[in-house]
């Protein structure tokens, strides 16, 4: 029987995988599980999954060229996410290993996580809770209603396209930037980056992490918005300007923000920026439900079902150059194309 070795920590196992989807891979596969609480280095993941045939590969799990190097056996290196920045894919290429991905489970989650963090913007909520806790009395202040409040959107993905839903229904009015992807539908209005900023109540960031989107949100970006306006992002740090942010917030250019995602490690946000009284921050947690984690763990399983059986999983993003798992389990090419790396 195949082994495979699960990079999730013991500690994050649970949360990040399942027992249900542990169940089904042992059904399949020998499973290896990390003993450390610690995050893996190449060289220690090497260690660990010698004569293994896959890798399940947590989020923070690094797949480089010195792992690939170090394990001859390795056929497949699988991501339990639709994020494969962690992945050398042309490393992985070049040894002949099969890199897949999951697709996005988190599309509801994530939304909801959006709404609720505009809902306590608005109204102050989390500011109120925290002097009350500190047995202070905050002074009464005027909340804003989503009903009637201009949603700003940036990226039109699947998060995206649910979350305007869901808005459609608060009765907020939406505003769309992409320029790459026509929303197709007469109730949003698509925008430009300049008009988005200058017109919403709730600046989202919902783009891909690519090198155009680097620092999108900068000073000038900020300076862009109303001043009672807010800005939130649920998509990655990489895409903000953290200096230009507590700039801004300081100075009173925008009203506030939420984060979920930042430069700190495992993509959460950066310490000082989620110590500001003006910031809603929580550690990178949009995304975790029981239903969007277990939609990533199990199809990550069934991934591994079809590897094992010669085929090309929808998610494989190099199946054409994976010779090592061509050889293993006389497999084809066929159903290989890249996806998707928002969220």
């Amino acid at each position: 029987m195949t082994t495979v070795f699960v990079s999730h920590p013991p500690a994050k196992l649970a949360n990040y995988f399942g027992d249900r989807a542990t169940a089904a891979l042992r059904a399949i596969a020998q499973v290896r599980l990390n003993p450390s609480d610690a995050e893996l280095s190449s060289r220690e993941l090497a260690d660990l999954a010698q004569d293994c045939d896959a890798i399940i590969s947590y989020r923070q799990t690094v797949g480089d060229e010195a792992l690939f190097a170090a394990l001859p056996q390795l056929k497949a290196f699988v991501r339990c996410a639709i994020d494969i920045r962690n992945i050398d894919v042309a490393s992985a290429s070049r040894h002949g290993v099969l890199v897949t991905q999951a697709s996005a489970g988190f599309i509801t989650s994530v939304s909801e996580w959006v709404v609720g963090t505009m809902i306590d913007l608005g109204r102050g909520i989390s500011a109120s809770a925290a002097s009350y806790h500190a047995g202070r009395l905050p002074p009464p202040a005027m909340g804003r209603e989503l009903r009637g409040s201009t949603l700003g959107v940036i990226g039109y993905g699947q998060i995206s396209r649910y979350l305007c839903d869901v808005a459609l229904a608060l009765n907020m009015r939406i505003v769309v930037h992409d320029p790459y992807t026509a929303t197709d539908r007469a109730e949003f209005e698509q925008v430009s980056f300049e008009a988005l900023l200058a017109q919403s109540d709730f600046v989202v960031c919902l783009a891909p992490a690519t090198e155009a989107t680097e620092n999108m949100m900068n000073a000038r970006a900020f300076a862009a918005m109303q001043p009672h306006a807010f800005f939130i992002n649920a998509s990655r740090g990489n895409l903000v300007d953290e200096r230009a942010l507590l700039a801004a917030l300081d100075a009173g250019v925008i009203a506030g923000c939420a984060l979920d995602v930042g430069r700190a490690p495992d993509q959460m946000p950066s310490p000082d920026v989620a110590a500001h009284p003006r910031v809603i921050a929580t550690p990178h947690i949009g995304g975790l439900t029981p239903p969007a984690v277990e939609h990533q763990a199990m199809e990550t399983v069934s991934q591994l079902a079809e590897i094992f059986q010669g085929r090309a999983p929808k998610g494989a993003v190099n199946a054409a150059e994976a010779y090592r798992w061509r050889k293993a389990f006389g497999a084809g090419a066929s159903r290989a194309g890249p996806m998707g790396t928002s969220r």
